[in-house]
């Protein structure tokens, strides 16, 4: 490196410039909603507990298509690998993280509907997700009032089963667990007929280790949900930004290859990469 004589005037100007660093050295050391990297750190909102989605696995590192999705985001955006931070962030407390900047956006499931579109603004969709029915591996119901009479399971809260037994099979014995992984031993065991949720978070869970081979999706598609990245309400900037990232991920491959990774041991049969900047309900 070579030294440079200081003058009076530069002296002056680099004194100034070190001054406002310092004052503004309190600030977040996060992307903010800035979307420029420069060494700061990005904070993205995910899921802990879907595998296949969004998943904290015991040796602390996440995995998932959400995972994937906002890394690929997050690099287009300027980020480094390890810049990005993943912080849980659980159903009901989306919104408020970003209403009070907790996190930069959001890649969690986050289906796209015109009440959260009053509180939030999305990027996406980039994935569109129906609802279904996870069965064992021997088992079919062909349509949605095949359920009539069988065993439905979904967790404790949800409103897939509810909306089963009231649009396609009123006849239908709801089991409510207080989690998937409830859902599924008792699938397993012939506790239940079915577990009803997102098809997407079904795959994820029917392709974890241990239950390869032993769960099939229905194929029913009993909904539509457009998974969309939250942002913070108005910051029309990021979403132009992430929504530039996410054609890339199409277009370049990547996108299908984070499905086939995450998805693909269930014998999901995904949509096609939803057009993105077209938010729908």
């Amino acid at each position: 490196m070579k030294l440079r004589k200081v003058t009076a005037a530069s002296a002056t100007v680099l004194a100034l410039a070190l001054s406002a660093t310092a004052c503004g050295s309190d600030s977040k050391e996060s992307g903010s909603g800035s979307g420029e990297g420069g060494g700061k750190k990005i904070t993205v909102g995910i899921k802990y507990d879907q595998p296949g989605l969004g998943l904290k696995t015991p040796d602390g590192k996440f995995t998932g298509f959400d995972v994937d999705v906002a890394t690929y985001v997050a690099k287009e955006l300027g980020y480094d690998e390890g810049d990005i931070e993943f912080k849980e962030t659980k159903s009901a407390d989306r919104e408020t993280a970003l209403a009070r900047g907790d996190v930069d956006f959001i890649a969690a499931t986050y289906s796209i509907t015109d009440e959260r579109k009053q509180k939030v603004d999305f990027a996406g969709p980039y994935l569109l997700a129906h609802q279904d029915l996870l069965l064992r591996a021997d088992d079919n119901i062909a349509k949605g009032d095949d359920l009539n009479g069988k065993k439905l399971c979904s967790v404790t809260g949800s409103t897939s089963a509810q909306n089963v037994k009231k649009d396609f099979a009123p006849k239908a014995q709801l089991k409510q667990y207080g989690t998937y992984s409830q859902c599924l031993s008792a699938l397993q065991s012939g506790q239940v007929d079915a577990l009803t949720t997102d098809d997407s978070i079904l795959a994820g869970y029917a392709s974890q280790e241990q239950y390869k081979g032993k769960f099939k999706l229905a194929g029913l598609k009993l909904s539509n949900e457009n998974y969309g990245i939250g942002v913070k309400k108005g910051d029309k900037e990021m979403v132009d930004k992430i929504n530039a990232a996410l054609k890339k991920m199409v277009q370049d491959k990547a996108w299908d290859e984070a499905v086939k990774a995450n998805f693909g041991p269930a014998n999901y049969k995904n949509e096609p990469a939803p057009e993105i900047g077209n938010i729908v309900k």
